[in-house]
């Protein structure tokens, strides 16, 4: 395990006009952790992800990244250590686009195949994630003729293929029908206790799409922390009830965790 972490905020806030998207948020994430942030719509996990991916600077306090400051270091030498997944991303990705190329490019940190060449060691990488996420036989389809469940699994082996330091998934359960949710989450499982994977941060509207294996759980709700640390501690009926404003009944079975109104 690094001794430096990778994820550090203390005091951060994001104001944009008169509202704060984030106020006081202290989180730290460590190379062998594995995070799941949660809360309603407008808490401020989305502004939370792109902080993390040097994607947005914070308005006050102090953002460390892989030991290098926001502010102070230029992102787009620190982007290519971090693996990124979200909706705005994929909106990007054009449909005609073969598939196995949306995986391959990303060792440019680029959407699209230009004219960049790529050696054996880039083509056997993008082969064996592909493999590994279940999307190889899509290997030369358009992306926009997969499944949401396929697309999704193309898009977290794009984000691994730079091999990051960091890897964050912005709801990666969402759209996706309960089989592509349960087969994402297997995956993902998998993907938590390998011993090399890097650290990683998912964040989700729902605690049955947390994978077995996370490690920590960040709640927030109207930009600000309402617990954060180890998952059996954070995830009780109490801090889930206050970060969605409704009392919850929350249980864990096999690893899983499901939630439902307090009757």
């Amino acid at each position: 395990m690094s001794s430096e972490p990778v994820v550090e905020m203390h005091g951060v806030d994001v104001v944009r006009g008169q509202a704060y998207l984030l106020r006081g948020v202290d989180w730290t994430v460590e190379a062998d952790q594995r995070w799941v942030v949660l809360g309603p719509n407008g808490a401020g996990k989305t502004t939370l992800l792109q902080l993390a991916a040097a994607h947005l600077h914070p308005t006050r306090g102090t953002v460390r990244l892989l030991g290098e400051t926001l502010g102070a270091v230029d992102v787009f030498e620190l982007r290519p250590r971090i693996g990124l997944t979200s909706a705005a991303l994929a909106q990007r990705i054009s449909s005609s686009e073969r598939t196995g190329d949306v995986v391959l490019s990303a060792g440019y940190a680029v959407l699209g195949r230009w004219r960049e060449r790529y050696d054996v060691h880039d083509l056997t990488r993008a082969a064996m994630l592909m493999q590994q996420w279940g999307v190889s036989p899509m290997a030369h389809r358009p992306f926009g003729t997969l499944s949401e469940g396929e697309r999704k699994r193309v898009q977290i082996a794009r984000a691994l293929m730079p091999d990051p330091e960091l890897l964050l998934l912005d709801e990666p359960g969402a759209g996706l029908d309960l089989g592509g949710r349960e087969d994402l989450v297997s995956r993902l499982a998998d993907l938590a206790r390998y011993l090399y994977a890097p650290a990683q941060v998912l964040v989700t509207h729902h605690v049955e799409e947390i994978p077995p294996g996370y490690t920590h759980a960040l709640l927030l709700r109207a930009g600000e922390v309402v617990a954060g640390g180890p998952v059996e501690q954070v995830l009780t009926q109490q801090s889930l009830s206050d970060t969605f404003g409704l009392a919850l009944q929350v249980q864990r079975a096999d690893g899983r965790w499901t939630a439902r109104r307090a009757a």
